[in-house]
């Protein structure tokens, strides 16, 4: 029944669209826009189909989507539909933007398709669960109306979240098992996000522990949900350690499937093994540089971390002053009207162990990720990309351009000039780089199943200063379980914004403006560099060779 009402819906979405019964003549780029709308409808969908909306006892419960191997198969059915009526389109006639769409498109197609024939992190990773379970235990109790009854859903659905986990875990990987396992009964150390405690609750089991303590003082009514919330999630636990030593699986995609994804989702000029090269180059290059600052600043007094949480606030403030300032000053790039005060990601936190790799840098000068995280980047990116008003691009968001992107500007402002009064800063830039570029062959070697997520941390604690235990494998998680290359866009990525910095002056010699570059950059949108490359340049040798699709390698 569920197949056959979808089957429906879509006949008459991509009907209504105009998209289905075109044949192979659909030349006209509002075909494109609409195609583009009908996958942000598949998109939405994707998320209710066959949910599961009430518990046993048929109360509401927050709705646990269905990732059956039936509607698995009705969801590619669908996107199937949407790519063929994709690659039936002739674009030739198009202008170049508008063909740099019908790539941007195409790699989010693909992408998903990757996801459900390939990731499948319902099947393989039970992480995809425990998230779920989290963060509804940061709630501040007492809640009433609207979001008592919020939570109440949420807590009456996690045993049918765990029973589904449980039908649907047939391919787990061994590492994403241990993670999970790790998550739900141990702090990850780090705690960004999370409520503050002296002692952190022992993962996620804890933090419901966490919640139940509190409603027994504060909403004691609660307390039944809770516990049934808490037994499940314990359950899901034992079951995990109980069959942990069955799984053995490597939990990267494997070589041939990551370059497809390099190639097709992300729109790289690069193989795996490029990256590998490129990424171990830049670690070479930004430890030297690393070297030869401190060298240069060895009489230079040391920075010392802040010691307060007021101290902290005001080098934050200090440090988003200097940098808006030398943005206009310098003519670094266009702050529109409705960019106001942002917010930063490095909570102040005073931790039993000492500071971790974020707080060793950020409390001594919050510059590297206030460039990187705050403005010019992520936040004010992100800011800039909520605003375009494109009908395709305002949907796309590539990782590599918008980490990339980030990445560049710690180099770049200090090339700039922005750091010609703080030199010790500039070593934090080089300490930051060194990080990401640590990042591309480890996150290469953990798609490609060369290395695991412990060995990866023993990797990075060996090339990265001030790195620590629970940063190095909060970070190798991160980059194990999001969508494959995640980690590498980083420096690829910043790699990408200095070819084409380079391309851009030399085809416009004295003529070169760096503010209409960055401009430039920000009116494109977060497409893949690749694409943003051509665009701007109308140097075509790199998409050439990403028109021709090949089906993804399932071996």
């Amino acid at each position: 029944m569920v197949k056959r009402q979808w089957v429906r819906v879509w006949a008459l979405v991509l009907a209504g669209a105009g998209i289905v019964g075109q044949g192979a003549q659909a030349s006209d780029y509002q075909d494109l826009v609409l195609l583009s709308d009908a996958f942000q409808q598949w998109k939405a969908d994707d998320n209710s189909i066959g949910r599961v909306t009430e518990d046993a006892a048929g109360q509401p419960i927050e709705p646990v989507s269905d990732y059956s191997p039936q509607a698995i198969a009705t969801r590619l059915e669908m996107l199937t539909s949407l790519q063929t009526e994709l690659a039936d389109m002739d674009y030739s006639q198009w202008s170049r933007s508008q063909q740099v769409d019908w790539l941007a498109l195409r790699s989010r197609l693909d992408q998903h398709e990757y996801r459900l024939r390939v990731s499948r992190y319902w099947a393989r990773d039970p992480g995809f669960y425990v998230d779920r379970m989290l963060w509804l235990t940061f709630t501040e109790l007492p809640v009433e109306g609207a979001k008592r009854e919020q939570l109440l859903a949420e807590l009456r659905g996690i045993p049918v979240l765990v029973s589904a986990a449980q039908a649907n875990l047939t391919d787990v990987a061994a590492d994403f098992a241990c993670l999970a396992i790790h998550n739900l009964s141990n702090s990850d150390g780090v705690g960004h996000g999370h409520p503050y405690r002296e002692t952190p609750p022992a993962g996620v089991i804890g933090w419901y522990s966490d919640l139940a303590e509190r409603a027994r003082t504060a909403q004691p009514e609660l307390l039944p949900d809770i516990e049934a919330a808490r037994e499940a999630v314990v359950a899901l636990n034992d079951w995990l350690v109980e069959n942990r030593d069955g799984w053995t699986a490597s939990a990267g995609s494997g070589k041939a499937a990551f370059d497809w994804y390099l190639k097709h989702v992300k729109l790289m000029p690069w193989t795996s093994d490029d990256l590998v090269i490129i990424g171990e180059r830049e670690l070479d290059r930004l430890w030297s540089l690393y070297a030869l600052e401190q060298h240069r600043n060895r009489q230079e007094p040391l920075l010392l971390p802040a010691t307060t949480a007021e101290d902290y606030q005001a080098r934050i403030a200090a440090t988003d002053e200097k940098i808006r300032r030398f943005l206009v000053e310098q003519d670094i790039i266009t702050i529109p009207d409705y960019v106001g005060e942002l917010d930063t990601n490095v909570p102040w936190q005073v931790r039993p162990g000492g500071l971790n790799f974020w707080e060793a840098v950020q409390f001594r000068d919050p510059a590297p990720d206030h460039l990187h995280a705050v403005i010019p980047g992520h936040r004010f990116d992100i800011l800039l990309a909520d605003n375009l008003a494109h009908p395709i691009r305002k949907h796309i968001r590539s990782g590599a351009r918008i980490e990339g992107w980030a990445t560049y500007l710690e180099e770049a402002m200090l090339q700039s000039g922005l750091f010609a009064d703080t030199p010790r800063v500039r070593e934090l830039i080089h300490v930051f780089g060194i990080f990401r570029a640590a990042r591309v062959p480890a996150d290469v070697w953990l798609q490609t199943g060369q290395m695991t997520a412990p060995e990866v941390v023993s990797y990075w604690r060996e090339q990265v200063p001030f790195l620590d235990e629970d940063v190095a494998r909060v970070d190798a998680e991160i980059y194990l379980r999001r969508p494959p290359g995640y980690g590498v866009g980083y420096s690829i990525g910043k790699v990408q914004m200095d070819k084409l910095l380079a391309d851009r002056k030399r085809q416009l010699g004295d003529d070169f403006n760096l503010k209409d570059f960055h401009d430039a950059i920000m009116d494109a949108g977060p497409l893949p560099l690749s694409l943003v490359r051509w665009e701007m340049t109308g140097l075509d040798d790199e998409v050439k060779q990403l028109w021709s699709r090949d089906p993804i390698p399932l071996d």
